[in-house]
């Protein structure tokens, strides 16, 4: 069997894509979608933006780029049978009430299409702020994705507001090592996959509820060595080459030791000092919120221009 067709008898293969055909030609549960995904596809096709302002004309920018990512979900979802993964604008990544507010606007928009909230996971980034406002949106069931999880910390934090899902960033952290430490990459060791088994390890064995969906991979080595964990998100170059690769894929989740003696206890200050030692987790952070405000930016003025 080729190594795709393997992979999902242990884990929920994600489509990090809102390509349909590769939706469809790999047979995908779930689909999860950023800023820059729905950049991408503005800008290889101009008629799908053409035709939300031919649908929403009169509306402003704000209101238009709302429309746009939900109307990329709504595609998404006559295509797959799971859910779709929407993101807030990372520009609220710092803001608790306006993320709250912005999700719900989201969770209304999809509402007005005939999508439940169960077909839905709002994406936050995993700041303070962002994981309170999952924890209040959890709450009113509405479910959580939150990413650009970099630290064992972060996936603490959320875990325990109790979110439904965090996407901690394989291929993030390596890129990382490799221009800031580059000595620690000896033996095949990648330290973003090890971040992963960490989380995995410290969830498993104080049973939280939350799921954890490895994201933003550099090669299928990276994929196979977290086999079985809950889901992996994967990009559409890496799905091809797993469907055209034969191999045997094992379940490298099950023999990770949970050897943690004590659980973390994260208050306020402690999330943000445990974040600030980590260097990494604070640059890549920092940098994944950045570039999702650069996209949207850059989104906008498209939206403007042609309105």
């Amino acid at each position: 069997m080729h190594l795709l067709d393997q992979l999902k008898m242990y884990s929920t293969v994600v489509a990090d894509t809102d390509n349909l055909d590769v939706i469809e030609k790999f047979l995908l549960q779930d689909a999860t979608t950023n800023p820059s995904i729905v950049l991408k596809t503005v800008a290889e096709n101009p008629y799908f933006l053409k035709n939300i302002l031919a649908l929403y004309n009169g509306w402003g920018t704000e209101q238009i780029l709302d429309r746009l990512v939900v109307e990329m979900g709504v595609e998404i979802l006559k295509t797959i049978f799971g859910r779709v993964s929407t993101e807030v604008d990372a520009h609220l990544s710092f803001n608790t009430a306006a993320t709250v507010s912005k999700a719900l606007e989201l969770v209304d928009l999809y509402r007005a299409r005939g999508i439940s909230r169960q077909s839905v996971l709002i994406k936050i980034a995993a700041t303070w702020e962002g994981i309170q406002a999952a924890k209040i949106l959890e709450k009113e069931g509405i479910h959580c994705n939150m990413t650009l999880v970099f630290s064992l910390e972060q996936a603490v934090a959320c875990a325990e507001a109790g979110v439904t899902l965090v996407s901690p960033f394989v291929g993030r952290v390596l890129d990382w090592y490799q221009v800031n430490n580059p000595e620690v990459l000896v033996d095949h060791f990648d330290p973003g996959v090890e971040s992963v088994k960490c989380i995995f390890s410290y969830y498993k064995k104080w049973g939280y509820e939350t799921k954890i969906m490895a994201a933003s991979f550099r090669n299928i080595e990276e994929i196979m060595a977290l086999a079985g964990c809950d889901l992996l998100t994967i990009n559409p170059k890496l799905l091809e080459q797993l469907a055209q690769t034969e191999g045997i894929v094992s379940n490298k989740m099950d023999s990770i030791d949970k050897k943690w003696e004590q659980k973390m206890v994260l208050k306020e200050p402690d999330f943000r000092l445990a974040l600030n030692e980590n260097q990494m987790a604070m640059e890549k952070l920092s940098e994944g919120i950045r570039f999702f405000c650069r996209d949207i930016r850059q989104l906008e003025r498209l939206i403007a221009e042609r309105l």
